[in-house]
């Protein structure tokens, strides 16, 4: 008999120019990498670089007191091997070297410092790992407190790693001194980073990239944007879209703030009040040069490709797009095999019946991944794991949602089953009308979908439809002949109801002729 091997606790620190990052993960060769602990502060090495040229010996200070408090974090939570890199404020710095060497000689942590291609690539490893790259031109841009890393990737294969002097605290202490108007200080700056990206990218050849973000700068930004369409703050903000229109408003407000008043803006940390200004001014900028629409935030940068690195996964683009959706099926113990027949089906149902529901095309990528998804409660419990997948999936910070979609699939995971979407839910009635509607008609597909498998064993081959003005007929398609799928049958007709609601018309379920 084989006997599995424990899964190894790791740990990634990001020594940067604004903030020290620890993330611990637990590794299982079956299902990846599982978070289980995040340790972020603020320290602020950068703090004086720019005029001395030399690490603050305070923000020295502060940080051997951070990492102390990681490495304790990291040895109580029995991690086995870590890997620590430092960036672009420690490279720079004279004295960079020999915090290091205090580093490594009081604090046993083994930090070292990496080049500006090296932070580039382990940035582009996360990224690939989230996002399917392989048939687009990509810009992934991870704005530190020292410097912006840029990496252009066309059809997963890096072509362009450029490193610039465009920290968020750099710029700040540099450009935004606060000595006047701070709308005019941001045009001047904006001025001053047009200069130089324009000299770094062939821009022509990445218009209208994806664009994805990486980095503190981002993931406030997606809050912020989140706060400010009236969604919920605290759910997780990776794989959030936000447009540039979203990018230069919001910078143009926040510009009308005092750093006092930027504190308190709902979204944003109130320890990076005074140093977005700069981190939004090379956004806007970027996108303005790469004439993009839109960008993509990532929650996950270089700590995860550190993670990425440690258990020797190649550095290859995600070419499923359903991937992290899959691997948060397995850390969550699913049934595979059910929850992709159940996809299937859905789907099918979706494409004979969305012009009678009324369903727009973007509703199918809705669908899929709810009905990937719907089962995950069940790690929690049987009995309610309905209930339990719609706080799994609303919690989940590695699935590549947006807060709407999110929303979404949470609740048509959690009418899957039982009663199906009822006004006396909060999280429902939170919604405006449409999206109630998508709701209500995605929610009834899914029932019938899952019903069709009711035994778990993927009996059902394809289901054959029949909509009349009065009634739809499901015909179902054994995958053997003479197979039974009179439970399948029943399973989908007792969870109809909502479904027949929503088309106005009798479902009749039953095997084929």
């Amino acid at each position: 008999m084989t006997v599995s091997s424990a899964p190894e606790r790791l740990a990634a620190i990001d020594v940067g120019s604004n903030s020290i990052r620890l993330l611990v993960a637990e590794h299982d060769p079956q299902s990846g990498l599982h978070v289980i602990d995040e340790v972020k502060d603020q320290p602020r090495l950068a703090t004086g670089l720019a005029a001395t040229g030399r690490l603050d010996e305070l923000a020295m200070a502060r940080a051997l007191i951070v990492l102390q408090r990681m490495r304790e974090v990291a040895e109580r939570r029995g991690v086995k091997r870590i890997s620590a890199v430092a960036t672009s404020a420690v490279r720079e710095a004279e004295n960079g070297e020999a915090f290091v060497a205090q580093v490594n000689k009081e604090l046993g942590i083994p930090l070292r410092i990496i080049d500006p291609e090296t932070e580039a690539t382990l940035s582009y490893r996360s990224v690939a790992h989230h996002f399917p790259l392989s048939n687009t031109r990509a810009l992934i841009a991870d704005i530190g407190g020292g410097s912006l890393e840029l990496i252009g990737a066309v059809n997963g294969l890096v072509e362009l790693t450029v490193s610039l002097p465009l920290g968020a605290v750099r710029l700040t202490e540099v450009d935004l001194p606060g000595k006047r108007d701070t709308r005019k200080e941001i045009t001047g700056l904006r001025s001053l980073i047009r200069k130089q990206l324009r000299k770094a990218a062939p821009w022509r050849k990445f218009a209208h990239a994806t664009v994805i973000g990486s980095g503190g700068t981002f993931t406030n930004l997606g809050r912020m944007v989140v706060a400010r369409r009236g969604l919920p703050v605290g759910q997780p903000v990776h794989g959030e879209t936000v447009t540039t229109a979203e990018v230069e408003q919001l910078l143009e407000w926040l510009s009308t703030k005092t750093a006092e008043q930027r504190r308190n803006v709902p979204g944003l940390n109130p320890q990076r009040a005074d140093i977005i200004l700069a981190g939004l001014a090379v956004t806007a900028e970027l996108l303005d040069l790469a004439d993009a629409r839109e960008l993509r935030v990532s929650a996950y940068g270089l700590r995860e490709g550190l993670l990425l690195e440690m258990i020797g996964e190649k550095v290859a683009p995600a070419t499923d797009p359903l991937r992290q959706m899959r691997e948060f099926v397995e850390r969550c113990q699913g049934d595979r095999r059910h929850v992709e027949q159940v996809r299937v089906l859905a789907l099918s149902l979706f494409d004979h019946l969305a012009d009678s529901l009324g369903a727009k095309p973007d509703e199918r990528a809705i669908l899929e991944a709810a009905s990937l998804l719907h089962d995950v409660g069940q790690v929690v419990s049987y009995r309610k794991h309905h209930k339990h997948s719609f706080e799994l999936i609303m919690h989940a910070d590695r699935l590549n949602f947006g807060v709407r979609e999110r929303t979404l699939v949470a609740l048509l995971s959690r009418y899957h089953r039982k009663r199906g979407p009822n006004k006396r839910h909060r999280d429902f009635v939170g919604l405006d009308r449409a999206d109630r509607d998508i709701v209500r008609r995605l929610s009834g597909v899914l029932r019938v979908a899952d019903g069709l498998d009711r035994g778990h064993t993927s009996i059902v081959d394809h289901v054959r439809a029949r909509l009349t003005q009065n009634r739809l007929t499901l015909r179902v398609v054994p995958r053997y002949a003479g197979a039974d799928v009179s439970l399948e049958c029943w399973g989908a007709a007792r969870k109809a109801n909502v479904l027949e609601k929503v088309l106005g018309r009798r479902i009749i379920i039953a095997p084929a002729l």
